[in-house]
């Protein structure tokens, strides 16, 4: 058993009204467009198709937007974005589960101050010390502890732990490709505290919860008719399934560091079965 490898969207574009497209990995590489991106979007606008992006970033949707507009992606090819950073700020504000109920105003942060928008406007309140915090929020490495490896992160999950923080992981990635180099994502320190017994809530993508706010944006009731493109099993495609979205498996990003450029479609139907997720077929990349 092989997955069909489809060379571009053309084959399915309409099948489908609305699209689901991942932005790391398979929009871009963390530094620029890849090629064919945006004739991609623009054949698809053509034909009237509704387009938003879900990307685990642990930043709110007008960062990552200013981000695309200096890629130079226009901003008419596209509808909106649902992040990882936007859900976690709304959640943070409105409180709408008994985990958020429970936390305190508190936070005390890993990660780049890029990314203290998920606490604007009074989402939430940081301090410097996880002594003083009621809750951890993990937006992923910082400058000072690198972004290749998590042993220099321990310590301060430590102290956290001790401290009886729960986590708010604002990006359950493990990974990303950035300008072809791999890089820790927040999960991969919510593993680690996972590991200890700590209380973790993961916000994105494979959790179901995030599309909701994507189907508002893109203004469709019917899910079979939306299509989710992403280069990752664990998060882009378990996400779909759990939505009840058709996906695509675009072989860039993460996918491309693992498998190479031409990678075995038997291979990629194994690795597919192994993570409990179907995609259509596999694609060579996000074009027309």
């Amino acid at each position: 058993m092989s997955l069909q490898i489809l060379e571009g969207l053309a084959p399915l574009a309409d099948r489908y009204d609305g699209y689901v497209l991942d932005l790391w990995g398979v929009v871009h590489d963390g530094r620029a467009l890849y090629p064919g991106v945006a004739e991609a979007l623009r054949q698809l606008r053509a034909r009237g198709k509704r387009i938003v992006f879900l990307t685990n970033a642990p930043r709110r949707a007008w960062f990552i937007r200013s981000t695309l507009d200096r890629m130079g992606l226009d901003a008419a090819l596209y509808d909106g974005i649902i992040s990882s950073g936007e859900v976690s700020w709304r959640w943070l504000k409105e409180r709408p589960s008994p985990w958020f109920a429970r936390l305190g105003p508190r936070a005390f942060h890993i990660g780049p101050e890029r990314d203290l928008s998920v606490a604007e406007e009074d989402a939430a309140t940081i301090v410097a010390e996880p002594e003083g915090a009621d809750f951890l929020l993990n937006t992923g490495p910082d400058p000072d502890r690198g972004s290749h490896a998590v042993d220099g992160y321990v310590p301060m999950l430590e102290r956290c732990f001790r401290a009886g923080l729960p986590m708010l992981c604002v990006n359950p990635d493990r990974a990303v490709m950035v300008g072809g180099e791999r890089l820790i994502c927040a999960g991969a320190l919510a593993d680690i505290y996972l590991g200890w017994g700590g209380d973790v809530l993961e916000v994105g993508k494979p959790d179901p919860a995030v599309y909701g706010p994507v189907m508002e944006m893109l203004g469709l009731d019917d899910r079979t008719r939306v299509l989710a493109v992403g280069d990752t099993p664990h998060t882009d495609l378990a996400g779909a399934k759990a939505a009840g979205m058709d996906s695509l498996w675009a072989l860039t990003g993460l996918t491309a560091h693992q498998y190479g450029d031409a990678p075995d479609p038997a291979l990629l139907a194994a690795r597919a079965e192994e993570e409990g997720v179907a995609p259509l077929a596999a694609l060579r990349s996000l074009r027309w």
